[in-house]
């Protein structure tokens, strides 16, 4: 498929060219002139209301939101520019004993699976390993973290206004329907190794190993698709009578797709042990790859920081960046190289204390500190051209600055940006970003609120993509990058239906953004892309016909 027939199939998503005219187009109708979303309202309707008969979130079908958390469901996975042929069917690890007890360092119980069509989260690793392996000179993974089989349907019966499909890949997003390249789609095992391993994170050594659940998949009451109804509707959520595992969070999920092992919950690229481990990125930097991670979450989450850091867990935010940055941390004190670039929010969140963070927290902002932006400035002598949030600059023109100097004169980048919570404004389902009430625990919680400022100075994941990929390819032929829409994640914990669709779709955005630039330098013989998420929440579509809303008031 052409760059044309994308612009024709996806012209909705008003491709435009330069980031300043992107700017300007989206933030120029203000939210409050914006009409109301029936989505919205839906929401608000079934928060309100405890109850809904179109959804529910966990596994009581009487109560809109009865978990908040992740599950253990199968997750899709979609690659662009190879197939899956290595790791499913016959090739998948789960139907052989000997391969799950290599895998897990144990047999869990109930997993072994003679007639598995699913693989493993950490064949995600495996499969950039034979991209590269297949002379691939640039690789993406692209994170929606959070978004499982029944997140990206409900977005996908959205925007058609139709409910198309009930099973299998589906139809109706850019990822799902793009046919320019050989495509391939499937679905892995998310569950860690265990949950519940103790640590200490100033001496970064793990305390008590082995947790509390240990980790597995068990088919008979999952299912053998990411579609399938649970027999037991407590088991993905590790609370079955008859067989329980652990279910993954974000930190040992992206070391299992970043590092190709099982390791712990909360663990940064480390095994159960705490040993440290290479992810692939630094790696492919030892031979010559230029090295990008973008994500609309803080910088040094769980994903992003599994892509280049070490850490005995997730929460050591400073030090994650640190490695990400190449400053010395408590995990790497002699410091390691840095990545390339590196793109995302946390910008404008401070705190004075935080004990997740060890001794060395320093008070000021949460993910990074004033001394280390100051070592990495191309201006004080550092590598970065850093491009921040700047008040009363649009957010796009501070980053295409930043690009052209970077370009210019060879340097690395650094973008930094963020509003409430860290994060980049919420876009809700339709298009806007004025989310409303979510689902709390125990009670509602508030709708975020964005100012002018917060919506000029900022910029959408879709820019920060175009920007990670035109500085990467300046610097080298040879790229590996990390795409993380992490927004769908916090959009599911909160049970927020409507934030949950406004995510994905601006992944999907993301998506179109990285093909069409794909499509107009070079194409698709020395690239490969592998779309997943890092694991599931617990959506259940009651009524899916509900979402179709083509009115407004």
């Amino acid at each position: 498929m052409h760059r044309s027939s994308v612009q024709t199939m996806y012209s909705h998503s008003e491709r435009l060219p330069g980031l300043l005219v992107l700017g300007i187009l989206l933030f120029a109708v203000p939210v409050s002139a914006q009409p109301v979303d029936p989505i919205a309202r839906m929401q608000t309707n079934a928060v309100n209301s405890k109850i809904s008969d179109w959804a529910h979130w966990g596994p009581n079908p009487d109560k809109y939101s009865s978990w908040t958390n992740h599950s253990n469901r199968l997750i899709p996975a979609y690659t662009f520019g190879m197939n899956l042929d290595s790791v499913t069917g016959q090739n998948s690890v789960y139907r052989h004993k000997d391969s799950l007890k290599k895998l897990f360092g144990f047999l869990p119980t109930r997993t072994n699976n003679p007639h598995a069509r699913y693989f493993d989260q950490t064949d995600i690793f495996n499969l950039q390993q034979t991209a590269i392996k297949a002379g691939r000179k640039r690789v993406i993974l692209f994170v929606c973290d959070g978004m499982d089989w029944q997140s990206t349907r409900a977005a996908a019966i959205y925007k058609q206004g139709k409910v198309e499909y009930h099973e299998g890949k589906g139809t109706g997003l850019a990822f799902l329907d793009y046919q320019g390249t050989t495509t391939a789609y499937g679905y892995h095992v998310t569950s860690p190794h265990n949950d519940g391993t103790t640590f200490n994170v100033d001496d970064q050594k793990v305390k008590t190993a082995g947790g509390k659940v240990r980790g597995g998949y068990d088919w008979r009451l999952g299912g053998d698709y990411p579609w399938s109804k649970p027999t037991d509707a407590d088991y993905p959520i590790g609370k079955s009578e008859e067989s329980r595992h652990a279910y993954t969070d974000s930190a040992a999920s992206a070391t299992s797709m970043t590092a190709g092992i099982k390791t712990y919950n909360k663990a940064i690229n480390v095994d159960v042990t705490g040993s440290g481990v290479l992810p692939i990125a630094r790696t492919l930097q030892d031979n010559g790859f230029a090295i990008g991670v973008v994500t609309n979450v803080p910088i040094s989450h769980a994903t992003p920081a599994c892509a280049y850091s070490n850490n005995v867990t997730r929460n050591d935010y400073q030090d994650l960046t640190r490695d990400l940055l190449g400053q010395p941390s408590v995990f790497n004190p002699d410091g390691l190289p840095g990545v390339d670039v590196l793109i995302g929010a946390g910008w404008g969140i401070t705190n004075d204390k935080d004990g997740s963070q060890g001794k060395n927290f320093v008070p000021g902002n949460r993910y990074l500190t004033h001394k280390d932006l100051h070592n990495i400035n191309v201006a004080n002598g550092g590598k970065y051209v850093i491009a921040k949030r700047t008040r009363n600059v649009s957010g796009t023109e501070v980053l295409e600055k930043g690009i052209q100097k970077a370009k210019k004169h060879g340097h690395r980048l650094f973008g930094f940006f963020g509003a409430t919570g860290g994060h980049l404004p919420y876009r809700t389902a339709d298009g806007n970003f004025n989310p409303v009430v979510s689902a709390g625990d125990p009670e509602p919680k508030k709708a975020e609120v964005y100012s002018d400022a917060d919506l000029k100075e900022n910029v959408k994941l879709r820019d920060m993509v175009v920007a990670a990929v035109d500085v990467l390819d300046a610097r080298s032929n040879k790229w590996w990058l990390m795409i993380e829409c992490g927004d769908v994640d916090w959009a599911n914990h909160d049970n927020n239906i409507d934030n949950s669709i406004g995510a994905v779709l601006s992944g999907e955005e993301a998506f179109i953004s990285l093909v069409d630039w794909i499509e107009n330098n070079g194409g698709w013989k020395d690239t490969t892309v592998i779309l997943t998420a890092d694991h599931g929440h617990y959506l259940n579509l009651k009524r899916p016909e509900a979402l179709i809303q083509n009115v407004t008031e």
